[in-house]
């Protein structure tokens, strides 16, 4: 990993709160993810899955942690089960955690070699009357692919009938949620070189450069800074190809007039960054290019100020689509005819602006959370309105990562990143 260790204390805290929740008498286990075949020997580079990191800090292939606050054996209350390393695994693969350095990362002090697990675990689940089991219930979830998660839960589910089984999934929405300031500094530090990208790609934007090369000047960047790379596919996506919202093949070239939407932000420590922003090939925006750059700049700066404690998050955006609603009569794309025979459950706005304003964000670009309850304090999102002009080859979205405070506007972690078109062009033609 390239990122600096990270406090154990945060994992500590981070267990405490999930067996909080726990029902009396039950377990709870949480595997890592599978390293990926591709074809022949290949593979796809290791990730982990974000709960067991989230729990235990532990950032390697083959992991196990089972949580059992009521075990009568107190040494089986936090357990991680690991791959044994050797002499010839740090030959072919580099060192694995050995137990010592596994304590120093979580603060879990029962740590045994995977081969163990089978016994032990029998010995945990006769003492233990129900199992919380770790389903991936994301709202947008492909589940198609089967986890290591997958196969351990059909076997638990066949090894033992008896046993009650209860879902980790929303304990783990709740408290994934509500950053700790240890995570939210980690969110900074990814934001903060997403900012170093952005500041070297304005320097670097011109007519006739390619959407790839952009990329590759952003990755280098990201890179540089410590961070694996980019915290989900990168869109380059100059012109009309900025009307795709999820516009990911960034192989055309980038031509005078043109507005470049770049939706990229860096991860680092396994936290994501999300960033939108739009910049001219040209340095300079068109009167009606700015036009519309200042209605969705209008809108962002309006939602942000809905992002307070208490909020309900559909309510939250029926609220932006109302603000949008002006901005695009302004600009002439709707009028109050087509809002008047609008159908409700797609406004009128929603030609031009179809996607959500906020998402979560934390360990996942699109992270867990519950959403409709309440917002709170030290939750995260995202701010990312947007106009999709199709026929003018012109799309425009902004986006910043918010944290919600106690009291007041929510905190910006990418106040530093230039945003207005003045700083923008500014920037470009330094």
């Amino acid at each position: 990993m390239k990122y600096d260790r990270i406090d154990k204390q945060l994992y500590i805290k981070n267990r405490k709160n999930f067996t909080a929740q726990m029902v009396a008498n039950a377990l709870a286990v949480f595997n890592s993810n599978d390293i990926y075949p591709v074809s022949a020997d290949s593979t796809l580079p290791f990730a982990q899955h974000r709960d067991i990191l989230f729990l235990s800090g532990v950032d390697q292939e083959e992991s196990i942690l089972v949580l059992f606050p009521d075990a009568k054996n107190e040494n089986h209350r936090e357990v991680l089960f690991l791959k044994e390393t050797s002499d010839l695994i740090a030959v072919w693969e580099g060192e694995k955690l050995n137990k010592e350095q596994a304590f120093e990362v979580s603060g879990i002090k029962t740590v045994y070699w995977l081969n163990q697990f089978p016994v032990i675990f029998k010995q945990m689940m006769a003492e233990a009357s129900a199992v919380y089991l770790n389903t991936n219930e994301h709202l947008r979830a492909n589940t198609e692919v089967e986890t290591r998660e997958d196969r351990f839960i059909k076997q638990v589910k066949v090894d033992f009938p008896a046993h009650q089984v209860r879902k980790s999934a929303p304990i783990m929405h709740r408290i994934r949620s509500v950053k700790d300031q240890i995570e939210l500094d980690l969110m900074q530090r990814a934001c903060k070189i997403t900012e170093a990208g952005v500041r070297r790609v304005l320097g670097f934007v011109k007519p006739g450069v390619w959407e790839y090369e952009i990329e590759a000047e952003l990755a280098h960047e990201f890179l540089r800074n410590r961070s694996n790379g980019f915290a989900y596919t990168p869109i380059i996506a100059s012109g009309k190809n900025a009307c795709v919202l999820h516009y990911i093949e960034n192989n055309q070239q980038c031509k005078e007039g043109d507005v470049i939407l770049l939706d990229v932000g860096a991860e680092y420590a396994n936290y994501s960054s999300d960033l939108t922003r739009c910049i001219p090939v040209s340095g300079r925006f068109t009167d009606r290019q700015r036009q519309v750059y200042d209605a969705v700049l209008h809108v962002k700066k309006e939602a942000e100020k809905l992002l307070v404690p208490g909020t309900i998050m559909a309510e939250y955006h029926k609220e932006v689509g109302r603000i949008m609603e002006g901005q695009l009569v302004s600009l002439g794309l709707i009028d109050q005819t087509d809002i008047k025979n609008q159908n409700p459950d797609w406004p009128a706005y929603k030609k031009y602006f179809m996607h959500g304003t906020s998402h979560f964000l934390g360990l996942d670009t699109h992270d867990v959370g519950i959403w409709h309850e309440p917002i709170q304090a030290g939750m995260v999102f995202t701010c990312e309105p947007g106009i999709y002009i199709p026929e003018e080859g012109l799309g425009i979205r902004l986006e910043d990562d918010l944290v919600v405070q106690s009291s007041g506007a929510p905190f910006n972690l990418m106040k530093d990143i230039p945003l207005e078109a003045e700083e923008i062009e500014d920037l470009m033609n330094a």
